[in-house]
Order: structure tokens, then sequence, then C-alpha cells
């Protein structure tokens, strides 16, 4: 056998890369906003069977398969060319946080990479005499975080609290605010804002 015909022989079915139709058929139905069972209805094959394709517990068959392309009006070609996006991560290990901040006051990120999350999450570290600054916070939406370690002199409005291990906090951001460690010790802190602000 020469060269040339090997190169033409087709991989083992074991090498070739895996499809997810299940992932493809959701993107697709929902890019035409379509439910599960309108998709159903036009393909005519029950809801619970399109349940089970998106979540690649059942195979469909090439007729089943090519009803669906027909109601969602795409060829078999133009179904499996579909760009498909990850899944979104769900998991970050302790040194995957972004880093926003770094000296006195060192802000991480939860998510760095998402630009459309709604919520911002931050692990925050006050090393003794850090501060937020002078000039007081103010930004849309609303916080809150719990103290995890040390203590953080809190300022919101017209109020100010020392907070320490345990303690908590809530408020609307809009309100002027400054956080600052007046303690000997560092103070780490997470907290939570909505929508993101950094």
């Amino acid at each position: 056998m020469t060269a040339a015909r090997k190169i033409a022989q087709p991989l083992p079915a074991s090498t070739l890369p895996p499809v997810d139709v299940g992932a493809r058929l959701k993107a697709a139905r929902i890019a035409r906003n379509f439910s599960q069972r309108d998709l159903a209805t036009r393909a005519g094959v029950t809801n619970g069977m399109i349940s089970m394709i998106e979540q690649n517990k059942h195979s469909p068959s090439v007729a089943t398969l090519n009803r669906l392309t027909d109601a969602l009006g795409v060829s078999f070609a133009e179904f499996f060319s579909l760009d498909v996006a990850e899944a979104p991560r769900v998991f970050y290990g302790r040194t995957e946080l972004l880093a926003l901040t770094e000296g006195k006051v060192a802000f991480r990120v939860v998510a760095g990479e998402r630009r459309d999350k709604a919520v911002q999450i931050l692990h925050e570290v006050y090393e003794p005499g850090g501060d937020t600054g002078a000039e007081m916070l103010t930004h849309k939406g609303e916080e809150g975080g719990i103290v995890l370690e040390g203590e953080i002199e809190l300022t919101v409005g017209d109020q100010r609290r020392v907070l320490g291990p345990g303690d908590a906090y809530y408020f609307e951001s809009n309100i002027a605010h400054r956080f600052r460690n007046t303690s000997k010790k560092r103070t780490v802190l997470i907290s939570a804002c909505t929508p993101p602000f950094l």
C-alpha cells in the first residue's frame, strides 16, 4: 500500500473526535428562541426526547436528527459546523483568582475572565494601615461582606463601626463608604457587589 493510500484511509471510529450533538441541538434551539416543546412539536417528537438528546442521554437516529434539523431550518452540514460555546467555568483554585489591586489593600476577584457576570465576588486583604482612601467610594448597586480575619473599620454615610471575625455588613453602594484597617494585624474579608464596579 502506498503512503498516499495510507493517508486517504479513514480514521478508526475510536479516534474520531466526539461530536456533542446535545450541545449543538440546544444552541441551535435557543438561537431560534424555541422551547423544547416548540422544537418537539415542529419535529413531530416528544419534548422528553429533546431533553434527553440535549443532555446526551439519548443518541438520535439519522432520521430523527434529520427531522430536528429540518425543524430548525438548518442543513446537516450547518448543524455540525455550529460554533458551540464552552460551558461557563464553575470552579476556581485559590491561585486562579484575578488580582485587581496589590499593596496594603489587595483585591482578588472570582471569575475575573467573565465580562457578563452580574455579581462581583472579592477576596479582600487589608494590611495594617490599609485604606480604600480618604475620598469616600460611591457607585451604583448594593454590596455586602463578612469579615474572616482581623478587624476593619467601615464607614457608611454617617455610620461607622469596627467589624471583627464573623461580623458582616450590607448597604446600598451609592452611599459614600470607606474601609480601613486601623489595627496592627491584617484583615481578610469576602465581599459581593451587584452590579460589578471593578
